[in-house]
């Protein structure tokens, strides 16, 4: 038995998620799959996943040991690339999922592009704010907000996207403008619930120095930052969005920014919402994925330039 392609046909099997899809990406038979696998669990002494040729579920030692092997697969990947250099296209597939506002507005609209600079390349985007797991969820990158990030994975930011406070015309000529955060307790506020937990996310400010929480008045709530910038546009009252999904409604004057003076101030400034590019380990971190997040910083950062002055690095978050 080759063992290296019997892992190789393995990791086809979780990735496409039947016997059936993995023969179809190798172009061999579900039978020679099928075969192929039953040996390398004969050889291993222990069974892998339980399979129909339809279906698969991975057993436990299947789990541990794809985690195992994904990385030694990464790494032939790695080595390849690095002897052959450039001269070869990228191609196979590459997964990415995304928080679902930024997937939706920021990410999607630049798919075109990358794949046109990468033909054979297969693109999958999932647009999720539910937890992500890369390897029960084959994802190969992840692009996480802050509070999303979790030990043990290795993470690199790519930008920093400003939040705007935003209510309707008709909701202000309603209810009167808040004057400053502090205003927002008396104010009808649409808060975004974070599905992970089910906590809200914070509208974080920076006073002098000091960082604290707005009070708010949540008065209607949502998963969705989409439905939130719906209900402000329709008059429900205040909400917090990112600058990608506020502008358009504001340039069409259904929604006006608020604390624009306070923040201009050197003293007073609003939290920006961080976007991290996430890999499970240094192993993931394969040419096409790095290609993909090179790529995705450069655009993002003609639109929001990274201006913290910190050092742009793929580090490993810990538990604090």
């Amino acid at each position: 038995m080759n063992l290296l392609s019997a892992i190789a046909s393995f990791i086809k099997v979780v990735e496409a998620g039947s016997i059936v899809g993995a023969a179809k990406s190798l172009g061999v038979s579900a039978a020679a799959v099928s075969q192929t696998l039953n040996r390398l669990e004969t050889h291993l002494g222990v069974r892998l996943v339980q399979r129909t040729t339809r279906s698969m579920a991975l057993t436990e030692h299947g789990a541990v040991y794809y985690e195992k092997v994904r990385r030694i697969a990464a790494d032939l990947e790695s080595a390849q690339s690095a002897i052959i250099g450039n001269d070869r296209e990228l191609q196979g597939r590459l997964s990415i999922a995304s928080t679902a506002a930024f997937g939706r507005h920021v990410v999607a609209p630049l798919i075109a592009a990358f794949a046109a600079q990468h033909p054979r390349l297969s693109l999958e985007l999932s647009t999720t704010d539910r937890r992500i797991n890369h390897i029960q969820d084959n994802i190969d990158l992840s692009l996480r907000i802050k509070p999303q990030l979790e030990e043990g994975i290795v993470a690199r930011k790519i930008v920093s996207l400003p939040f705007i406070f935003c209510a309707s015309p008709a909701y202000l000529e309603r209810c009167g403008w808040p004057n400053s955060v502090d205003d927002l307790q008396h104010h009808a506020c649409l808060a975004f619930r974070y599905p992970l937990d089910g906590r809200f996310l914070r509208w974080g400010f920076n006073r002098d120095g000091q960082r604290y929480d707005a009070p708010i008045n949540a008065t209607a709530i949502s998963d969705d930052i989409d439905a939130l910038a719906q209900m402000a546009v329709n008059g429900a009252g205040v909400t917090r969005l990112a600058q990608f999904v506020a502008a358009p409604h504001i340039e069409r004057g259904h929604l006006v920014p608020l604390f624009e003076d306070c923040q201009s101030t050197a003293q007073t400034y609003f939290e920006p919402m961080e976007i991290y590019a996430c890999v499970q380990d240094r192993a993931a971190m394969t040419p096409k994925v790095k290609a993909f997040v090179a790529f995705l910083a450069e655009h993002l950062r003609k639109r929001w330039p990274l201006d913290d002055g910190l050092p742009i690095e793929w580090v490993t978050p810990s538990s604090s």
